[in-house]
């Protein structure tokens, strides 16, 4: 299944398709395929402009491997006169060593409705980028118009996590029926990471490591991206596929329940 994106700016950054890769965030909970979409459209002013501004602060410098968890907050601000709801933020990490493995970052983000906090999950592209959407069965957050939407992240690193700098990116979707909105874009979050404390990880060489072929369900999309000759940017569509396959899976077994 391939679920277009529709940009409310020209692709110009490597997010472009990182955003794009977003757009099914929900398959467990999204109405079938037969439904009337009746989520309205979060536009903006005008094609060049995204409806929501997004901004990642109050992040620490610094994280340690094996330490506790830090939070830092994602604003998404509506610059519009509608409502926008569905909105989902996808996280998008790309290490300077690509060394940093999927279960290793440990990304959790608050809803605002009470303590618990939701998991993310991490796939890695084809170029050992790591992307995760805010998607375990929640229906999106909600932005009024003129209002500021500030959302709670919390982040931590496994022990095995190697010397490292990091830098994250927020890409934010508006869920369809099916398909999506590209409708924000945060700035970068850089961060280094020291190893835990008495641990004996070498520091990750400085020579990035082949890129790992991606499964099968990934291949289509990848060359697909690679004909449009957008660049760097197709790294996100192959982490997108492997949350369709994720979420696919999940929808199935709660049908079968």
């Amino acid at each position: 299944m391939r679920l277009p994106l529709r940009p409310r700016t020209p692709l110009r950054t490597p997010l472009s398709l990182c955003l794009a890769a977003a757009a099914p965030l929900l398959v467990t909970t999204a109405p079938p395929a037969h439904a009337a979409d009746t989520t309205p459209s979060c536009a903006a002013r005008d094609a060049r402009t995204f409806p929501l501004t997004t901004r990642i602060h109050d992040g620490p410098d610094t994280y340690e491997a094996g330490g506790g968890y830090a939070a830092w907050y994602l604003d998404l601000t509506n610059t519009t006169a509608r409502r926008c709801t569905a909105i989902h933020p996808v996280v998008v990490l790309v290490d300077q060593q690509r060394a940093l493995k999927p279960a290793q970052p440990r990304l959790d983000f608050y809803d605002g409705t009470g303590p618990r906090p939701h998991p993310v999950r991490f796939a890695t592209t084809d170029e050992a980028e790591l992307v995760g959407a805010f998607d375990d069965g929640f229906p999106g957050f909600t932005v009024d118009p003129g209002r500021t939407l500030t959302v709670k992240v919390r982040l931590a690193l496994a022990p095995d996590t190697g010397p490292n700098e990091i830098t994250a990116n927020a890409a934010v979707v508006q869920r369809h029926a099916d398909d999506g909105d590209w409708v924000g874009q945060s700035n970068d979050y850089r961060f280094d990471v020291e190893a835990a404390p008495g641990s004996s990880t070498p520091a990750p060489a400085t020579t990035a490591p082949s890129a790992t072929t991606p499964p099968a369900e990934d291949l289509s999309f990848t060359d697909e991206l690679a004909r449009t000759g957008i660049g760097t940017a197709h790294l996100v569509l192959a982490g997108t596929s492997v949350l369709l396959v994720t979420a696919g899976a999940l929808l199935l077994a709660r049908r079968r329940r």
